[in-house]
């Protein structure tokens, strides 16, 4: 009796201790610090809070900004990655996996990517994008296996998504990655994290303290968002699937899309919008393929054969050149 109750003090002891070092690392995290600008939230106006939130979210995209170099350079390796037939995986746990599966689930109809070229994993399954699963962000086993069922390699990008940057599934995930060979990137909103160390390459987006503090899913984000947004539309842009700024890779899979293929091309070789729809037709339905007969008057086979020379690349294929990356 007396060990059984030696041992359960011991444990008592461990899970305090643990639960005291859990609580200091919760403290060091700007996303969880106290936001002053917003103290006494609960007694303002409905006009209020809009404004406050408002101000906060101004300091969003100043705090992206300061992360640029690192989104370029991330950028670049996802266009090679693509270009060489690796993929770009999204890794992330609640709110910042949910932000990750919007974005890899946009690009298939964006830039006709196939579904596997950018891909989402996310803590808890697919079902945890409606309903919160946030105990799977403590597994680092989890993680490690979840990922590891996508068997990275030396061609992938993986990008592990954490507004706190210490969340365990990601962590793990995005080290097993990198030991595999896959370059890897961290996108956080935190200095100095975990998540940081386990990556080749750290996106930091410091938004501060959130109006309602802890809530991530607000100014972090936001700034997950956005930082998203630029690396899969600036991968997408190296690879020539936008012609000056211009969808041209949109997938026209129903009349509002087909309506936007036919815009994009009337406006981008000054067309009327009979010989848009007649071109579209003749090209089989794809912009790009369109857009190559137009500007470099050749016929279908020819504009095929050029795309497929500059790996899909729309300007390069109108010039006849090779993509360079």
């Amino acid at each position: 009796m007396l060990i059984s109750t030696t041992m359960q003090e011991t444990a008592g002891t461990r899970t305090k201790e643990t639960n005291n070092d859990q609580a200091n690392l919760l403290q060091q995290l700007t996303t969880e610090s106290h936001n002053e600008a917003s103290q006494g939230l609960d007694t303002k106006s409905a006009l209020e809070i809009a404004r406050i939130i408002n101000h906060e979210d101004a300091k969003v995209a100043a705090a992206v900004k300061k992360a640029i170099p690192e989104i370029a350079a991330v950028i670049d390796e996802v266009a090679r990655s693509l270009r060489d037939g690796g993929r770009l995986i999204y890794i992330g746990a609640g709110s910042s996996g949910r932000i990750a599966a919007l974005d890899a689930s946009e690009c298939p109809p964006t830039y006709s990517t196939a579904p596997g070229q950018v891909q989402y994993i996310m803590a808890g399954g697919p079902k945890a994008l409606a309903s919160a699963v946030e105990v799977n962000e403590d597994s680092e086993e989890l993680g490690q296996r979840d990922v590891a069922r996508r068997r990275p390699t030396r061609k992938d990008v993986i990008v592990g998504v954490s507004a706190s940057g210490r969340t365990p599934y990601v962590v793990a995930a995005v080290a097993y990655a990198r030991a595999r060979g896959a370059r890897t990137a961290a996108v956080t909103c935190n200095q100095g994290t975990p998540l940081a160390a386990a990556a080749d390459t750290t996106i930091v987006a410091e938004v501060g303290a959130e109006v309602v503090s802890g809530s991530t899913r607000m100014k972090a984000a936001s700034a997950q968002k956005m930082i998203l947004n630029m690396i899969t539309t600036g991968a997408m842009t190296r690879l020539g699937y936008v012609y000056e700024n211009l969808m041209v890779n949109v997938h026209m899979q129903n009349s509002k899309l087909v309506e936007r293929g036919i815009r994009i091309l009337m406006r981008a070789c000054n067309i009327d919008r009979s010989v848009a729809v007649e071109t579209i037709k003749s090209a089989g339905r794809s912009v790009p393929v369109a857009l190559v007969m137009l500007k470099a008057r050749v016929d279908k086979p020819e504009a095929v054969r050029r795309l497929a020379k500059s790996d899909g690349n729309v300007r390069l294929a109108i010039e006849d050149t090779v993509l360079e990356l």
